[in-house]
Order: structure tokens, then sequence, then C-alpha cells
């Protein structure tokens, strides 16, 4: 979210809430600003916005005046709102899968338990998980040889909603060189100064494993 704040030049304070540690459940002070816990969550005046992809065309649709968006109505539109949706609805939940499945296999249990629990978790991730995130990579991959961004010739909000996506298959997802123009994405995104910037403001942050 920072990154979209940063392209769009908006001001803007970041709260940070820290989650249990052992359970990754939302503290009381952030469920207090939504029911849910969720996070990122941004709140403008008195609206609350939650949901990564609400979040990003919410901020587009009321400050980005015309940028970072296809000219409604055209080919591009219709694509960028694919990706919007496509990034948490589609790539995200097998790479989550795959971390629940590794946390499985590492996670400390019965001596007598664990053979049964590890054989479970490696059948699922070979079976299903591996091969869907596979699936995903190669669409994307073929996806960008139609045009530089995933939108169209111009960076998008859907770019940006796509990068986590795209972040966790490099970290643990097998996302490599083997997917040229994957890689040369993250490349692109990462040299961008809004990008830096908000690194800058965040801090660097860490996908989790």
């Amino acid at each position: 979210m920072l990154w979209l704040l940063e392209e769009l030049g908006l001001p803007y304070e970041i709260k940070h809430y820290q989650r249990d540690k052992a359970t990754m459940l939302a503290p009381p002070e952030l469920r207090a600003v939504h029911p849910l816990g969720k996070s990122p969550v941004i709140t403008d005046d008195a609206l609350v916005v939650a949901e990564s992809g609400a979040i990003l065309e919410y901020l587009v649709d009321r400050y980005g005046q015309g940028r970072l968006k296809p000219v409604a109505d055209s080919a591009d539109a219709l694509r960028y709102r694919y990706w919007m949706h496509y990034a948490e609805g589609s790539a995200m939940p097998p790479l989550l899968m795959k971390l629940i499945f590794d946390r499985i296999e590492r996670s400390p249990m019965p001596f007598f338990v664990k053979p049964i629990a590890k054989g479970i978790a490696a059948k699922v991730k070979a079976g299903f998980i591996q091969p869907a995130i596979k699936s995903h990579l190669d669409f994307m991959e073929a996806e960008l040889a139609k045009s530089p961004w995933f939108a169209g010739s111009e960076f998008t909000a859907a770019d940006v909603q796509l990068s986590f996506a795209l972040e966790a298959a490099a970290s643990r997802g097998g996302l490599a060189a083997d997917r040229p123009r994957l890689t040369d994405f993250l490349k692109r995104i990462h040299a961008r100064a809004a990008y830096q910037r908000a690194l800058e403001r965040g801090g660097p942050y860490t996908l989790l494993s």
C-alpha cells in the first residue's frame, strides 16, 4: 500500500500493529480499527478500507486523477480489472497453501506422528500445490509477452496488486530465472523510485516462510 501511496504522491502516516507471534492473530488495537483485524487497512478521514485490492482501487479512483489505471471501457481496462481480482483470487491461494503445508512439515509434534504428517504434506504439495503454482507462473509469464505491464503498455495499480504474489513466488514458490519476463518484472518494480521511497518509509519487509 505504501508503494501506491508513493506513486500517487499522497501524504500518509504509518501505524504498526504487532500480531501474536504464536497465533499470528491481530491484537485488540487492530481489531478496533477493523473487526476482522485485517492488514493492510487504511483510514481516510472517517472511512476504513480493508482488503488490498479494494484499498488500491479506492486510492486510484479517489486520488489518481486518471493515473495508474487504463482509460474506462478500453480493452486494457478489462485486463486491469481482471488482474486486480486475479492476484488474491487465484494467484495467492496456492502460495498460501504452500506456506501452511511447509509449516506443517516443520512444526514440532510427537515423533510417531511426524512421518505421517510430513508424508501427507509432501503428497498434497506434490500432487496439487506445486502444479497449481507452476500453472499460474506459466500463465503470468506468457501474459507478459503481450505487453510490458500486466494491464497494457503503462504501469498501473494492477502491477502493484500482483507484486506481492510474485514476491512470494520468488521467495518460496519456485519463481526463478527460467521465467525471464516475471523476473524482469520484479527487477523493474524494484527499480521504481516510488518503490524505493516506500521501503525507506516503511522499512524492508520479510515475507512469511
